[in-house]
């Protein structure tokens, strides 16, 4: 039923669907699920090339069993606010699944997820692998490659132990970084121009392509610099005095 646990059968014909070439919204329509429930079962499960529906089930029994018979773990205990731990969990999975589409390895989804929706917006490699239940290694490797790619950046707190922040101008300066990227494709675009002559069929090919990047690398830096104080905005208190 909508809304209800996947059952193998359900899965057979998630597996069939994405045989076919089905997208996922197609899929979720003949099961008359949420096109999230689709996308979050397909990319924890191997992703589009290597989802198999007996795999699955049985990946998905075990992480049943597992919460069950296991005792809570850091990242299952009562959280701040009032929050829902469940709720929470359920979401960081859906969250790190959009970091997958996105192209991000399922690790290093996993740990920008885990980062985003802490309220200090930092943890330590320890809590990271507690909160994950994932080794320390897994981590690291993870966390290097969100360094690398200006996602996260590290520092030391007053005990001196190495934490991993996503911070207010994180997302702005990885998405500069991205707008420079995208520069130097229109740059390599346009020398190609040059390269096979002006006037010709592929030159002009590469020329558009200049263009056209240059415009949007130019216009993501316009906006990512208008738009920067939106990423420092505090939460206003609500009636009760709370944020």
């Amino acid at each position: 039923m909508p809304g209800g646990r996947l059952t193998q059968q359900d899965r057979q014909q998630i597996a069939l669907g994405l045989a076919d070439g089905l997208a996922y919204a197609e899929i979720a329509r003949r099961l008359d699920r949420p096109t999230s429930t689709i996308t979050r079962e397909v990319m924890r499960n191997g992703g589009p090339t290597a989802y198999r529906a007996d795999l699955a089930h049985r990946a998905t029994e075990r992480r049943t069993h597992r919460r069950k018979a296991a005792p809570r773990s850091p990242g299952t205990l009562p959280q701040a606010h009032g929050r829902d731990a469940e709720a929470v969990r359920e979401y960081e999975e859906e969250f790190a699944t959009v970091f997958m589409r996105s192209g991000l390895p399922k690790m290093t989804a996993k740990v920008l997820a885990g980062l985003y929706t802490t309220d200090a917006g930092s943890l330590t490699a320890s809590e990271l692998a507690g909160r994950l239940q994932v080794s320390p290694a897994s981590v690291s490797k993870a966390v290097a490659f969100l360094e690398d790619q200006g996602l996260v950046r590290r520092e030391r707190d007053e005990r001196r132990r190495e934490r991993y922040v996503v911070d207010d101008d994180v997302l702005y300066q990885s998405m500069m970084a991205s707008a420079r990227a995208t520069a130097h494709l229109g740059e390599v675009a346009r020398q190609g121009a040059g390269v096979l002559g002006a006037g010709t069929p592929a030159a002009a090919r590469l020329e558009n392509i200049a263009r056209f990047v240059a415009f949007v690398s130019e216009s993501i830096v316009r906006a990512a610099d208008q738009a920067r104080e939106i990423l420092h905005t505090k939460p206003e208190p609500t009636s009760d005095g709370t944020v």
